[in-house]
């Protein structure tokens, strides 16, 4: 039986059981390989656009004795499934930029699908964005450190209707009034992520705030237009931060 890391694990978490998993960009297909071992999915496709980790991934299936259970594909990002194939689609382990544009040229593949389970390393405003503005609603999300390193893992369902999804994401991104608490926060720092902060949101973004300090420093010493623009933005954002960390913490 293959143990998960503790991201792949916090991402397992969230996959609907009983249904197609498409794991995209699968590298050695840990996940859906021991998802399938445990009983929670009957199948899986696990789709990669790189030969070599597409190879690894066949020969970890194939170990596994579930070669007519996981069906490996080369391809890029969704291109890989057929509409109504899937009901939970994972993508974990890439840039928030690079999920948006994988979610963003594969559409007809997300038809008939229940649930994304999205891990970026970075970007995660990028794909909050994206989901809310594309009728999806962010249910849940997980904060978790390994090796030193700190994730996001975002679950997200489809709507019954655009009215259910608008419904859900005005609530969801809301600003409160008399906080500092408002749909910007939300979406940089994780609407659900805000409601019940961790010891991990803490050191996160008080991290983020060190590093952003010493990249104002920088920028403050570059007299061009477009610095000055960037400078503007990210004191924005560090004031922000800032705000909300403090009212967090009375």
């Amino acid at each position: 039986m293959i143990q998960l890391s503790k991201r792949l694990a916090a991402v397992a978490a969230y996959v609907l059981p009983g249904g197609t998993l498409a794991d995209i960009g699968t590298d050695h297909a840990l996940l859906p390989t021991a998802l399938a071992q445990r009983g929670t999915i009957p199948r899986a496709v696990a789709g990669d656009v790189h030969a070599g980790p597409l190879q690894a991934a066949e020969r970890q299936v194939a170990a596994a004795g579930l070669a007519e259970r996981i069906d490996t594909r080369l391809g890029d990002g969704l291109a890989v499934l057929r509409p109504g194939e899937a009901q939970t689609i994972t993508i974990a382990g890439m840039g928030g930029g690079t999920i948006v544009d994988i979610l963003s040229g594969g559409t007809p593949a997300l038809t008939g699908v229940r649930r994304l389970v999205l891990q970026p390393n970075v970007g995660e405003r990028l794909v909050r964005a994206w989901l809310r503005d594309r009728g999806w609603k962010l249910v849940d999300e997980t904060l978790l450190k390994e090796d030193g390193l700190l994730y996001e893992v975002l679950a997200a369902d489809a709507a019954e209707s655009e009215a259910d999804a608008a419904a859900w994401n005005a609530s969801l991104y809301a600003d409160r009034p008399g906080t500092p608490l408002s749909a910007s926060a939300a979406l940089l720092m994780g609407p659900h992520l805000l409601r019940s902060p961790s010891p991990l949101f803490f050191e996160k973004w008080t991290a983020y705030l060190e590093k952003l300090d010493g990249l104002l420093r920088q920028i403050s010493r570059s007299d061009q237009p477009e610095a000055k623009r960037k400078l503007e933005e990210l004191t924005r954002e560090r004031d922000e931060i800032s705000e909300v960390l403090a009212w967090l913490s009375t």
